[in-house]
């Protein structure tokens, strides 16, 4: 009885602690438990968990246009294996001051070279570029600049979206503007971008820049147009560039500029820079004049443009035109020996006032009027000579024949579309004016005399080792020039092959002033081109 009893208390007593350890344990979690929730609560109770919404197309107006545009412009490739003509592979681009030099004296303005080595850089037995352009037909016509494909061996097209490579061929080229027009095959439906109207183009306006910089494919930048007609030392003739602030850099070069309708407006060429990347200074060459290279590349694989063999200085001071009571005119430094205007009987100091009637404001509106005539014709040309109005008829001849035949502007090689000439005595390619006794003084070279450079003919010896326009040369190979006949006498003692060395007085931007103004004293040399 006992044993049964001390059994029974001894199994209550087990199952009282497994009630009460279980107690515990309940009682316990939930302490736990009720304290988590606590903790969770204390965070941030009134917040609410964010959600990620399903994915929708934003739009606005610079990405319409980019949708729009992306499948017209181009990325170009190209290879030169040294195949090109002797003349070609010895181009080779001025230097560039080094980085850490002083910046101002640095030259701001530089190409879109891509990575077919740069300026200053001896040509490789395999170089490869690369660029961009824009599709204007859809048989596969496209406009680009003439450094991307000049001197390539083979050029191949990538479209945006395509990942096929298309082989192009050169239609023809244009140096004075840098414009060159090719072409791919393709059985694809090609897409062209649509052609706006330049000259509508207003400082202020929105511009987006499409291209490859740095072989980057389909890349946009938008900005504003800062300029219009830019003009600079080094710019040839025909180009007045629209200035941008849209972000262009190495290898946008012959890519699109477009308005905010997404018409082209210009083709990317130039920027203004001291690293040669991006600093917001950009040059587009105006559409207006796009079109026309365009259209007669397309024709006769060439551009013709009409001469009359006038020499004349670009920067007349306007108010020179007040002193002489005229609303506007060009004055006369020089004329071509035999050409048309001598012929007809125009002279030095005669000022060109009108061409067919139509008045003449300054030398670019001269320049445009007069290469827009056709060659063979004849054109009436206003003078005020000497406070008296004349008339006389002018013939019309090529400009690339004017170029060809004056002595002092003969380019120094053999070239496509004109005839070297005599090889008897060397050429430079530069157009010369004796420098006027109050320009010397702004200089500072009163009483030593100097030649003022008017013009720098593409492609030529002199365009190769970085002469440009408004120099002012002192003296080649240290014998001083002080007149055009002076350059003469020292051209015709140089052969093919002769090293010239061109002390140079230039003009550069930002410097500091002195006694001799914005004016600095530098060296410019190379060797003669011997074919």
């Amino acid at each position: 009885m006992n044993f049964l009893n001390r059994m029974r208390q001894q199994r209550f007593l087990g199952f009282s602690m497994l009630l009460l350890t279980l107690s515990v344990g309940i009682f316990i979690g939930t302490l736990l438990t009720t304290g988590v929730q606590a903790g969770k609560e204390q965070v941030a109770p009134d917040a609410t968990p964010l959600i990620v919404p399903s994915p929708r197309q934003m739009q606005n107006e610079f990405a319409r246009l980019a949708k729009a545009a992306e499948n017209s412009v181009v990325h170009i490739n190209t290879v030169d294996e040294g195949k090109s003509t002797p003349a070609a592979q010895k181009r080779v681009r001025p230097q560039q001051p080094p980085a850490d030099e002083d910046e101002d004296q640095m030259d701001l303005f530089q190409r879109f070279f891509g990575g077919r080595g740069g300026p200053g850089m001896a040509p490789q037995p395999k170089r490869m570029g690369t660029g961009s352009g824009f599709i204007v037909d859809r048989k596969g016509y496209i406009i680009t600049n003439q450094h991307v494909v000049e001197g390539a061996d083979k050029i191949t097209v990538k479209i945006h979206g395509d990942s096929t490579e298309y082989r192009a061929k050169v239609i023809g080229f244009d140096k004075e503007t840098d414009l060159a027009v090719i072409k791919i095959n393709s059985d694809k439906d090609l897409t062209p971008l649509k052609i706006g109207n330049s000259d509508s183009t207003q400082v202020g306006d929105w511009a987006i820049a499409i291209g490859s910089p740095f072989g980057l494919e389909a890349t946009v930048t938008a900005g504003i147009v800062s300029a219009k007609g830019r003009d600079f030392p080094g710019a040839q003739a025909f180009q007045r560039f629209i200035q941008t602030d849209a972000a262009i850099n190495p290898g946008n070069s012959g890519g699109p500029l477009l308005n905010s309708l997404g018409e082209v407006i210009g083709v990317n060429t130039m920027i203004a820079t001291r690293t040669g990347g991006y600093e917001g200074i950009g040059f587009a060459l105006p559409m207006n004049m796009a079109v026309k290279v365009y259209n007669q590349l397309i024709a006769n694989g060439r551009v013709t443009r009409g001469g009359i063999g006038v020499q004349f200085d670009r920067s007349i001071d306007p108010t020179m035109m007040k002193a002489f009571k005229l609303d506007g005119g060009v004055p006369i430094s020089a004329l071509q020996p035999g050409g048309p205007s001598e012929k007809a009987g125009l002279k030095p100091e005669d000022i060109i006032i009108g061409i067919n009637g139509q008045n003449v404001k300054n030398g670019d509106d001269l320049i445009a009027k007069v290469s827009d005539l056709p060659i063979g014709s004849k054109a009436v040309v206003e003078v005020d000579r000497q406070g008296k109005k004349m008339k006389f008829d002018v013939a019309i001849v090529d400009r690339a024949q004017i170029i060809a035949e004056d002595p002092i502007i003969g380019a120094g090689r053999k070239q496509d579309d004109l005839t070297a000439g005599s090889q008897s005595s060397a050429q430079f390619g530069i157009m010369i004016a004796n420098l006027p006794e109050t320009e010397a003084e702004k200089i500072g070279l009163e009483g030593k005399g100097g030649v003022q450079v008017t013009r720098v003919v593409p492609g030529s010896f002199a365009e190769e080792v970085g002469l440009a326009e408004r120099d002012v040369i002192v003296s080649i190979n240290r014998q001083p020039v002080a007149s055009v006949d002076d350059v003469k006498r020292v051209q015709q003692t140089l052969k093919p092959g002769d090293a010239v060395a061109f002390r140079v007085m230039r003009s550069v931007p930002g410097l500091r002033r002195g006694a001799a103004g914005q004016w600095q004293g530098i060296w410019i040399s190379g060797t003669l081109p011997k074919d």
